[in-house]
């Protein structure tokens, strides 16, 4: 029976899914109501629910993988649901279906949705695009030996505009983590808001360096339908175009905006896994070079990417047999109470900078305690790394 649960404990992740697809297709306040409880059920689970330290062994990994790949047709539903809630039209009959199937006249409810759900329809949908999407497509891009995890993961990516983090996450972040050279790592001092912006942009860049040498070895131009990167943003294009053909442009920015919000979410979630930590190049990556937690509410619903010190340790390890590393920096809570402190700058600072300079003294080699404080120094802490 413990063996099955252990199975069914990641289909909490659809389970959430499921919801938030409910609450934007019931319109209205049902949609902000959905929005609190899933923000609520993560840090209030968090934070009564403990950690799980457990590491099961799985006779059946090809059903965790499809769980994976059950993602997509996940996602697809919700962000139909979310941009038919603010269609004119009913889109493939879905008012009517719903009506038919339940007796609720949906089309009577979203006519009737104040404007200000529709805000929360962007944020909720924005969030099951980080979690749904980016979460699960984490997973699948580290396959890069399985053409059906590569094919659901990227097009997962393309919901946030952001099929190069199947590039750069790989074959960069993975390589240059907690380096200077990272555009994923936040420097000391930094505030999320300028990171999202920066880590985007130098993200973008390193993906296209990284796919124009690949190219070039193999003989090729950059400006080709080989290069990933330009594939990728056609990918996202294409999801903007169909956004459009459900209702115009105002249709199509609604979409925009619930993917600039989950990709928003990715670069937070970067933010608060590698903030401030420093590590010598010559060094290979270990569990101390992220920020982990072993929450069991985060860990359960989003495979296991709580575990990330193992995860930068051995990147190819399938997400059901990351340890926990409970010895590992820890992170303030799970992944959505820390996602909303780094949103609070002051309170980020207040709460993280000190666990930042315990790093220092418990965590970093003796090169990194002169990396540190020279970090400490840009960052205007003017404090040394060493007691």
């Amino acid at each position: 029976m413990m063996n099955i649960l252990h199975y069914l404990k990641y289909f909490l992740f659809h389970i959430i899914g499921l919801l938030a697809l409910t609450m934007v297709t019931l319109g209205g306040a049902y949609t902000t109501y959905g929005l609190i409880t899933i923000l609520v059920f993560y840090m209030v689970g968090d934070a009564v629910c403990g950690d799980d330290t457990t590491t099961p062994t799985f006779k059946y990994p090809g059903i965790l993988t499809a769980q994976l790949w059950m993602a997509l047709p996940l996602l697809l539903m919700i962000i139909f649901a979310s941009l038919w809630s603010v269609s004119s039209g009913d889109v493939l009959g879905y008012g009517a279906w719903v009506q038919q199937l339940t007796g609720f006249d949906a089309l009577a409810a979203r006519e009737s949705t104040f404007w200000g759900h529709h805000i929360s329809t962007i944020l909720l949908s924005g969030l099951m695009i980080g979690m749904v999407g980016t979460i699960t497509a984490h997973e699948l891009t580290h396959r890069t030996w399985d053409p059906i995890s590569m094919f659901v993961g990227r097009w997962l990516l393309a919901f946030s505009f952001d099929t190069i983090f199947s590039i750069e996450h790989v074959y960069g972040h993975h390589r240059y983590v907690s380096t200077t050279e990272d555009p994923a790592t936040a420097p000391r001092g930094r505030n999320v808001y300028f990171h999202v912006l920066a880590s985007t942009i130098k993200g973008n860049i390193s993906a296209w360096n990284i796919e124009k040498k690949r190219l070039k070895r193999d003989g090729h131009g950059a400006i080709s339908l080989r290069n990933g990167v330009i594939r990728g943003h056609l990918m996202s294009l294409l999801l903007v175009a169909v956004a459009y053909a459900m209702g115009g442009w105002p249709v199509a920015g609604f979409f925009i905006a619930s993917a600039l919000w989950g990709k928003s979410l990715l670069e937070i979630v970067n933010y608060m896994e590698h903030y401030g930590m420093v590590r010598d190049p010559k060094l290979p990556v270990q569990p101390r070079h992220s920020w982990n937690t072993n929450k069991r509410i985060s860990s359960w619903s989003m495979f296991n990417l709580t575990r990330h010190s193992h995860h930068h340790a051995q990147g190819e390890v399938p997400y059901q047999d990351l340890k926990p590393f409970p010895e590992a920096p820890m992170m303030i809570g799970g992944y959505l109470t820390t996602i909303l402190v780094a949103m609070v700058p002051p309170l980020w600072f207040k709460l993280m900078d000190p666990k930042v300079k315990e790093w220092d003294l418990k965590y970093a080699s003796p090169e990194e305690l002169k990396l540190s404080e020279a970090a400490n120094k840009r960052a205007g802490w003017g404090l040394k790394a060493s007691a």
